[in-house]
């Protein structure tokens, strides 16, 4: 039986042979861009060490120089950011990043990589959705890996992951900003309440849930006589 340090070797060796790299994996990111209909662009990087997940060392961004929908400028960006800070601390590099997309969000980590100087110094590969193709740096043709190798397995784990962990924080911010929105034209209810409620109830649906104890237990019974009355004008909204 092989304990936990020998089956990671075993696998992460796996994938070295695998993808062609110089050197074991023994430390991965992966990253995944989210924004749906281009609303609140965000991304995610975790973090998989000994094949393993680092939860601790996730990493959330909101993306900030770009408007709308572009996820290979939303790429360019983070993958600069996070490791020109990875830079600046001294902190270990990753072996292996691996980009959720295809030839084009490949490309756009690669450009931040070569002007932070990091090109060429970790290894970098894209997964594309569909067909699990493997897509590296300058090469048009995928590799594709046996659909039942721990290497394709971890890959899939990793992206999944990042996929789960940026769906998770943009579904957040959209709560956020849907309250913030929802209540704006609500007189009486200011900066301070808005705060109170979500961050006791996170969505417009469990404000609308909450009883009317729960209401004036958290922001006082003037306050929550407003909200109440505010949920019988909306009952016909839409919920989130």
């Amino acid at each position: 039986m092989l304990n936990p340090d020998q089956r990671a070797t075993r696998i992460l060796k796996g994938v070295q042979k695998d993808l062609r790299l110089k050197e074991i994996p023994w430390h991965i990111e992966c990253f995944d861009n989210s924004n749906i209909q281009g609303t609140h662009p965000v991304a995610a990087c975790v973090v998989f060490k000994k094949a393993k997940p680092a939860k601790k060392e996730y990493r959330h961004f909101n993306v900030k120089s770009v408007t709308g929908p572009d996820d290979y400028a939303s790429m360019r960006e983070i993958v600069e950011r996070r490791y020109s800070r990875l830079l600046n601390e001294g902190a270990p590099l990753p072996q292996l990043i691996v980009i959720d997309g295809g030839k084009g969000q490949l490309h756009a980590a690669v450009e931040s990589l070569q002007k932070i100087g990091l090109y060429g110094k970790i290894a970098v590969i894209g997964i594309a959705k569909r067909l699990e193709e493997i897509y590296y740096p300058g090469d048009s043709v995928p590799l594709y890996i046996d659909k039942n190798s721990e290497t394709l397995k971890l890959i899939q784990q990793l992206r999944d992951e990042a996929h789960r962990f940026g769906i998770t924080f943009h579904r957040q911010k959209r709560s956020k900003s849907q309250i913030r929105s929802e209540l704006d034209d609500l007189k009486g209810i200011g900066k301070e309440t808005k705060k109170k409620l979500l961050t006791r109830f996170k969505s417009i649906k469990r404000i609308r849930e909450a009883t009317d104890e729960e209401l004036t237990d958290l922001i006082g019974k003037s306050k929550a006589t407003l909200i109440r009355e505010w949920i019988n004008d909306n009952r016909n909204k839409t919920e989130i």
